[in-house]
């Protein structure tokens, strides 16, 4: 790791390139951040400057719960980052705080309750039965992340947010592209320009008729002044995005278990013990490439002895967070049965991920359907050439070649 001048009163700046990791190995530099202390600085490929990176679970959970910390100041800021494109759009949720960040949520968290969501979970299995069902009438071999964990999460989402079946495939490649710099920031500053014009324009052509999926939410709230039209389409942007990272983060679990046949036969043989090696393997994939989205001190905070100033950009690290030994003994290891599990996967405080629950339920399904469906399940090439999206914020296989009998 490269280091910046020497600075005897703060950490040395750790250079962080943007690493297109293969499989599910968690990522070096942050392994030697993290033996450097609970408290390092950091310089990411894009924007400027440094970042201070905060990695102990119990400084994580402080940093993302205390208003001291900002995250509507990060859109004023060219804050050092890892993608070349800034992905929010301007009023989006994500980077407002409270009181604004509450409203926001308030106007679409109808969809989003545990029995809102429990209440999709019949529609999602058809939906889910149809795409296994056309799979095993196809019969093997096929790709996994093409037919099954790609088409499933984006069909949910969609139904969850109002969007028409027939214009679903344009808005996963906006989506797919909107997350991924392989394409060029261009491209990518062009698809979230096209998904904003187009949800603005599945808005307004909603006025007058309401309804409790999540465009209609938003239309409710736009029509009562809770929320500005362009607060309503930065919002549905960033739920319909986060909604397809079921995609990578199933596409993970399912390259572990195909890997660890031991694990898949033991969860194809104890479905009770399937809720908490879900909650497992959350904890355990690398869920995001380096660090997601910063935050600025609002005043200066002390933190494991580091003075951070007013006006300084913090990062925290989810997954490091993941990994500490002190709240998850032998962190490294994959234990089906771990308990107590707390881990971080979806955020903490506030920003915690408004879409948690919906994704524990794709996964859930989706698991059930990969363990339950395909007898045999196995690649049909070796591991070592499978492929993970390059210059993807979420790290995950760009296809899972298999056959089963």
């Amino acid at each position: 790791m490269l280091k910046d001048g020497p600075d005897t009163s703060q950490p040395p700046i750790t250079q962080w390139p943007a690493l297109d990791l293969d499989g599910v190995d968690f990522d070096p530099v942050l392994a030697g951040l993290m033996r450097e202390g609970p408290v390092t600085r950091i310089k990411l490929p894009n924007g400027s400057g440094w970042a201070w990176l905060v990695c102990r679970y119990d400084d994580v959970r402080m940093v993302t719960n205390d208003p001291r910390f900002s995250r509507k100041l990060v859109v004023e800021h060219d804050v050092t980052r890892l993608a070349p494109h800034f992905i929010p759009a301007p009023g989006a949720v994500g980077f407002e705080d409270p009181p604004d960040h509450t409203r926001l949520r308030r106007a679409v968290a109808g969809a989003f309750t545990a029995g809102g969501v429990e209440r999709l979970r019949t529609g999602a299995r058809a939906i889910l039965g149809e795409i296994v069902d056309g799979m095993l009438r196809d019969g093997p071999p096929a790709d996994l992340t093409e037919r099954l964990l790609a088409p499933f999460p984006l069909a949910v989402v969609c139904e969850l947010m109002g969007i028409p079946e027939a214009d679903r495939p344009t808005v996963h490649t906006w989506t797919t592209l909107i997350l991924s710099s392989a394409k060029g920031a261009q491209r990518s500053e062009q698809a979230k320009t096209d998904m904003l014009a187009y949800l603005g324009e599945r808005l307004r052509e909603g006025r007058g008729t309401g309804g409790d999926n999540v465009i209609g939410l938003l239309v409710k709230a736009v029509e009562s002044g809770e929320v500005t039209e362009e607060e309503a389409t930065g919002l549905a942007l960033l739920i319909q995005i986060g909604g397809e990272a079921v995609t990578n983060n199933v596409g993970n679990m399912v390259y572990i278990l195909l890997t660890r046949p031991d694990l898949l036969e033991r969860l194809r043989n104890t479905p009770e013990l399937r809720p908490s090696a879900l909650n497992e393997l959350l904890r355990y994939i690398p869920h995001r490439n380096a660090v997601g989205l910063s935050r600025i001190a609002l005043e200066d905070v002390t933190i494991a002895g580091h003075r951070i100033r007013a006006g300084e950009a913090v990062y925290v690290s989810y997954l490091a967070a993941n990994r500490d030994a002190e709240i998850f003994p032998d962190p490294d290891e994959l234990r089906l049965d771990r308990s107590p599990n707390p881990h971080v996967s979806f955020g903490y405080g506030p920003h915690y991920c408004p879409g948690a629950v919906l994704a524990r339920l794709e996964s859930e399904l989706l698991m059930d359907a990969v363990l339950d469906r395909f007898t045999e399940l196995r690649f049909t090439v070796p591991p070592d050439e499978l492929r993970w999206r390059p210059g993807a914020l979420i790290r995950g296989p760009e296809g899972l070649p298999v056959t089963w009998s």
